[in-house]
């Protein structure tokens, strides 16, 4: 079964959830930080599609967030309201099911000055070997590994900057080999003309930043760009 994912991350266009072609057959909204809850509300709107995300370094902080048996958000033990979509599902660190996908995720970026979501290579290197345990926790009771991970960042020398703020993260070089997901999808980083698109052993590393749309084949690896109604392999 393909799965038809709209990635997007970082740039917000105005046309997406107006009316682009293609678009509105998504199954499936992957976010990798820096954008507005309402644009990815509008997102899910128009697609009636589910959404699983990533926070990125200008996003806020969305940690200490607790439901309560009753469905009641917490924050702090006092009821709050969350900073993100309404039904959107954050993969921060958690390994999310959905749309017959399995999806991994880490936010933020390197940390580069104050604010949420940064972190030094040795705090990420932390997240990830969490992360890394958890998914193979899960793999071994249902067979089932990680299809999927989203971060707001790119692995370490893999399509990041040249400045300290847009360097990737080193650790995700030995998550991906942990995991071995079909494709890796990030934003965060400018590309410079070329199509984003990496590899890194078996795993496609893709900057969707500004969105994408890609058809995905779970267990087989293939990963597809649909452009102008014409899919171009990955």
């Amino acid at each position: 079964m393909t799965v038809r994912v709209l990635a997007v991350a970082d740039e917000v266009d105005e046309g997406l959830a107006a009316g682009v072609s293609g678009r509105r057959s998504a199954d499936l909204i992957l976010a990798c930080g820096d954008l507005p809850a309402e644009y990815l509300t509008a997102l899910m709107n128009a697609t009636d599609a589910p959404l699983v995300f990533v926070p990125g370094n200008h996003d806020p902080d969305l940690s200490g967030y607790r439901q309560t048996r009753a469905g009641l958000i917490t924050r702090a033990g006092f009821p709050a309201r969350v900073p993100w979509p309404l039904g959107a599902v954050s993969a921060d660190g958690a390994v999310v099911d959905a749309a017959g996908l399995r999806i991994a995720g880490l936010g933020g970026c390197v940390r580069y000055g104050p604010g949420p979501n940064q972190y030094s290579q040795r705090q990420q290197t932390r997240r990830a070997r969490r992360l890394s345990r958890l998914a193979r926790r899960r793999a071994r009771r249902d067979q089932h590994g990680v299809d999927v991970l989203i971060t707001h960042a790119p692995p370490r020398g893999l399509g990041d900057g040249d400045d300290h703020a847009h360097q990737g993260f080193s650790c995700y070089h030995d998550l991906i080999a942990d995991l071995a997901p079909r494709a890796l999808l990030h934003g965060h980083v400018r590309e410079g003309g070329d199509s984003g698109a990496r590899r890194a052993g078996a795993t496609t590393v893709c900057n969707v930043m500004g969105w994408r749309l890609l058809d995905l084949e779970p267990g087989s690896g293939v990963l597809t760009d649909v452009r102008g109604g014409q899919r171009h392999a990955v």
